[in-house]
C-alpha cells in the first residue's frame, strides 16, 4: 500500500520537474536553465529535484526527445499524399529546421555543451540514442514512403546518412544570421537538387562500388 501511494506522487514530481525545464530551456535557452532554479519553479526542494535528475543534462535529453518528437509530428503531416522522394526528403530537413527555430537565440550555449565527445548531451552519444532513434525513423519512413526510393543495397543505411547530413545542417544553423535562417533553408534547397541529379547515378554499377564503401564509412561514423 505504501509502495503504490508513493510511487505516483514520485511520478508527479517526475513530470513537474520535465515541464518546467522544458519551458525554462525554450525562455532562458541552456546557460540560464538550473536545476536550482528549476525546482523553484516546480515547487519541489533541490534535493528531490537533484534525486531526479542529477545533472542539468539529463533534462536536456528530455528536451531532444520532445523536439524529435516535434519534428516527426510536422513532417508526417507534410509528407501525406506526397510521393517523390527528393520532395520527401525537402520537407523532413525544411520542419526539422523550422522546430530548431524557437531555440536559435540560445543555440550557442546548448552547441557548447555538447561539442564535447564526452558530453552526455552530444548529439552521437549514447545518453541521446531515444532523440537519435526518432530522428532516424523520421528519415527511414520519409525514404520508405517514396515511389521512387534509393537502390535497395543502400536503403538500410540511407537514414544514418540522412541524420549525418541534417546534424551538420543544424551546426550550419546555429551561425546562420541570416533573417529566419534564410541561408540555412537554401542550402537545403541546393543539396536535395544535387542529390535530384545524382539519383540515377547511384543505379549504375561502376559507382555501386565507392557507393559500398561511403556506406560503410557513413556506418563506421555512427558506431
Amino acid at each position: 500500500m505504501f509502495s503504490s501511494e508513493v510511487t505516483p506522487k514520485r511520478e508527479r514530481t517526475r513530470g513537474k520537474l520535465v515541464e518546467v525545464a522544458l519551458r525554462s530551456f525554450r525562455a532562458r535557452g541552456y546557460d540560464d536553465t538550473t536545476i536550482r532554479l528549476i525546482a523553484a519553479e516546480a515547487g519541489v526542494s533541490t534535493g528531490n529535484a537533484y534525486y531526479h535528475f542529477p545533472t542539468k543534462n539529463h533534462l536536456v535529453q528530455e528536451l531532444y526527445v520532445e523536439v524529435q518528437g516535434e519534428h516527426r509530428d510536422a513532417a508526417a503531416r507534410d509528407l501525406e499524399g506526397e510521393t517523390d522522394l527528393v520532395e520527401r526528403l525537402r520537407i523532413v530537413y525544411h520542419r526539422g529546421i523550422d522546430t530548431l527555430a524557437p531555440f536559435h537565440a540560445f543555440a550557442p550555449g546548448f552547441l557548447s555543451a555538447a561539442m564535447s565527445p564526452r558530453s552526455p548531451i552530444n548529439p552521437l552519444s549514447a545518453e541521446s540514442e531515444p532523440a537519435r532513434d526518432i530522428a532516424v525513423a523520421t528519415f527511414r519512413d520519409a525514404a520508405a514512403g517514396a515511389k521512387k526510393g534509393f537502390p535497395a543495397e543502400f536503403s538500410e543505411h540511407v537514414p544514418d546518412l540522412l541524420l549525418l547530413a541534417y546534424l551538420l545542417l543544424a551546426l550550419f544553423w546555429v551561425y546562420d544570421s541570416s533573417p529566419g535562417q534564410d541561408r540555412t533553408h537554401r542550402l537545403i534547397d541546393r543539396g536535395l537538387a544535387l542529390l535530384k541529379l545524382g539519383l540515377p547515378l547511384m543505379r549504375t554499377p561502376v559507382l555501386r562500388a565507392p557507393l559500398r564503401e561511403f556506406f560503410d564509412m557513413v556506418a563506421e561514423v555512427r558506431a
